[in-house]
């Protein structure tokens, strides 16, 4: 191996001349470090030999995509000078991502206790399946794995493909990651010390149920089926189809709304103070969405976007994928920017020293 840091950058974006050493392969990992690369950070990305990350060859445009702007390297931690030369690299890291199961690192030579004595202003994240306590810690595991542990794939989904289009629990924990890495950079600066960051993607999830967990007791929701109705049959919510089979998302949920939505598409029977509150709605939620549907089935889409739009009802076209590179208001924000693996979305929040993001992985 003969990868080295790049000096400290002194201008740039928020996380310029930070130092971060990557051990993480497949998704959750790389989407966070590269999102630390498009903030600036110089990225080091530590593979394994002969292959390297797994993504290379299952699915080499996710890898190009996931490790734009790092620079790559294949080290065997098992072989006494490669280890070396990587435990030189984390004495001068600002950061180190590691994705193995509990314990791997530890035996290599490369766990916290280790690296800490070493660079005790490192910050050291593990981002793992099920953190790196408790009865299932050892457990392998994916996406749908996680969404089922944490509750929230019982709501949207029964056996067979599961309702999610992304990988929810891959990418929520990846976000969360950065958001504690970000935060454990600032307290860093005030108190000198890094610390050691335990991300489990499936805590990550249990967290975000907490959303539903309230309505559910809030609406008195004590079993599966009405705890599922309450998530998925909402009164002037949802997708609903528009003549020539293209469809629409509404979503009238605040009672302002719903005051103009009846109004706009003339639903007398929904009019008045019987359903003016949305607790008095949500028993009725099948009836109302089945008329709203029949409403817009003798509209075009581009006429029901029109007048809802019009009306200021929350409303948008269900874009497919194929779609997104030309629509018009990620055009309008300079959302897309050209990679080696095609036009991708930039990192969504701009700040200052931010530029065009990298557009392939590198060779160390």
């Amino acid at each position: 191996m003969s990868a080295a840091w790049l000096p400290r950058a002194a201008e740039g974006g928020p996380l310029a001349g930070v130092r971060v050493l990557d051990f993480s392969e497949l998704l959750p990992g790389p989407f966070l470090t590269q999102s630390m690369v498009e903030l600036g950070a110089d990225v080091l990305k530590a593979e394994r030999p002969p292959h390297g990350d797994a993504a290379r060859r299952m699915a080499p445009a996710l890898f190009e995509a996931m490790n734009r702007g790092k620079r790559c390297f294949q080290a065997d931690l098992k072989s006494d000078a490669q280890r070396a030369g990587v435990l030189a690299l984390a004495d001068e890291a600002d950061v180190l991502v590691e994705a193995y199961r509990p314990g791997v690192l530890d035996r290599l030579g490369l766990g916290y206790d280790t690296l800490v004595a070493r660079n005790p202003r490192l910050v050291y994240v593990s981002l793992t399946g099920y953190g790196a306590s408790g009865p299932r810690a050892q457990w392998p595991g994916h996406d749908i794995n996680y969404l089922a542990a944490s509750g929230s794939l019982a709501l949207t989904s029964g056996s067979g493909a599961p309702a999610f289009a992304v990988p929810v629990a891959d990418l929520g924990g990846a976000v969360y990651a950065l958001a504690a890495v970000n935060a454990a950079l600032f307290q860093r600066e005030r108190s000198g010390r890094g610390q050691r960051l335990d991300v489990s993607l499936t805590d990550c999830m249990l967290h975000w149920m907490n959303t539903r967990l309230v309505a559910f007791r809030h609406n008195g929701a004590t079993d599966l089926a009405a705890q599922s109705r309450t998530v998925s049959a909402r009164p002037g919510y949802g997708v609903f189809t528009c003549a020539g089979g293209e469809p629409l998302s509404v979503a009238a949920l605040e009672d302002h709304f719903w005051k103009s939505l009846v109004q706009v598409l003339a639903l007398d029977a929904w009019q008045g103070d019987a359903f003016a509150i949305y607790a008095k709605r949500m028993p009725h939620a099948e009836a109302i969405n089945c008329d709203i549907g029949a409403a817009l089935s003798g509209m075009s889409r581009a006429q029901a976007v029109a007048l809802l739009a019009g009306a200021d009802v929350p409303v948008h076209e269900v874009l497919s994928p194929n779609e997104l590179p030309d629509a018009e208001q990620f055009g309008a924000r300079d959302l897309y920017t050209a990679t080696g693996s095609g036009a991708l979305c930039r990192f969504p929040v701009r700040m200052e020293g931010v530029g065009e993001p990298p557009t392939h992985a590198q060779t160390a």
